[in-house]
C-alpha cells in the first residue's frame, strides 16, 4: 500500500498536441479536459504534491485559474513531438529533490483519460508495493495475437503474430493493453531504466468507459457521446 506523503502526482500536458489541437486545455462536458486530472488527483492529496508539467503558458494559466501552482515551465527539449515520456518524469522528480523533497511513489494521470474513476485509482494504489515497479492501468484488448493479429513474412504472406489453434476469440488466452489512464510508478526503479523495460508489474483492468483516450478527433466526439448518453 502506497504512503500518500511520500507520492507525487505527476500530470504531464505538453502545449503542441496535433491529434486535438490544444486538446489539455479544450473543454468537454463545460470544463477543461486537464481539470479531470487536477481534481482526480485532488481527491489523494493536497495540491503541494501534484504536478502539472507543461511547456504551454497557456495550459500553465488555465491550471493556475484552477487553483493549482504550475511550479516550472518545461525546457524546449522536453516539449517536442517526439520527447520520451521517461524523461519528462525524471525531470520533475528532480525538480522536487533540488527542493529537498523525495518521493518514492509517482502516480502519473494523463489529462487524455478523463473517466477515470476514484475507485480504480485507489485500486492501482492499494495493489501497489515496494517491492515492483509498477501498477498500470489496463482495458482487454480488442484484438487478440492468438485469433485476429496477423504479421507478414519476408514474401508478403500473413501469419499469425502468436500459434495457436482457436477457434472462438472467447476461447483464446486474454490479452491486455495499456489505457493510459493510471501509473503508478516506483520512483526507484524509474531511476534505473524506463516503464518499458519493467519487469515486475501487475494490472488493474478498466472497463471500456473508463479506458477512453482522448487521442484523435474521432477520440473527442467518442467522449461527447458518452457524455450525452450518461446525462
Amino acid at each position: 500500500m502506497v504512503e500518500i506523503k511520500d507520492t507525487l502526482f505527476l500530470i504531464m500536458a505538453r502545449g503542441g498536441s496535433k491529434g486535438i489541437p490544444g486538446k489539455n486545455i479544450k473543454q468537454l462536458n463545460g470544463k477543461p479536459l486537464i481539470y479531470y486530472s487536477i481534481d482526480m488527483a485532488r481527491k489523494f492529496v493536497t495540491d503541494d504534491h501534484i504536478c502539472v508539467s507543461t511547456d504551454d503558458i497557456e495550459i500553465k494559466r488555465k491550471v493556475e485559474e484552477h487553483g493549482l501552482k504550475v511550479n516550472f515551465l518545461r525546457p524546449d527539449f522536453l516539449g517536442t513531438d517526439n520527447v520520451d515520456s521517461y524523461y519528462v518524469e525524471l525531470h520533475a522528480i528532480n525538480h522536487f529533490e533540488m527542493a529537498g523533497r523525495y518521493y518514492k511513489v509517482l502516480v502519473i494521470l494523463q489529462p487524455t483519460s478523463p473517466f477515470r474513476t476514484r475507485e480504480q485509482v485507489q485500486e492501482a494504489l492499494q495493489l501497489f508495493s515496494p517491492d515492483m515497479d509498477m501498477v498500470v492501468s489496463v482495458k482487454e484488448a480488442d484484438a487478440n495475437p492468438y485469433y485476429n493479429l496477423f504479421e507478414e513474412d519476408t514474401s508478403g504472406y500473413i501469419f499469425k503474430s502468436k500459434a495457436g489453434k482457436y477457434i472462438r476469440r472467447q476461447d483464446c488466452p486474454k490479452v491486455y493493453q495499456y489505457n493510459g489512464a493510471v501509473y503508478v510508478v516506483n520512483i526507484a526503479s524509474l531511476k534505473e531504466k524506463p516503464e518499458s523495460e519493467f519487469l515486475k508489474v501487475k494490472k488493474i483492468i478498466m472497463d471500456d468507459f473508463s479506458s477512453v483516450d482522448l487521442d484523435k478527433p474521432l477520440d473527442w466526439l467518442w467522449a461527447e457521446f458518452l457524455i450525452n448518453q450518461k446525462g
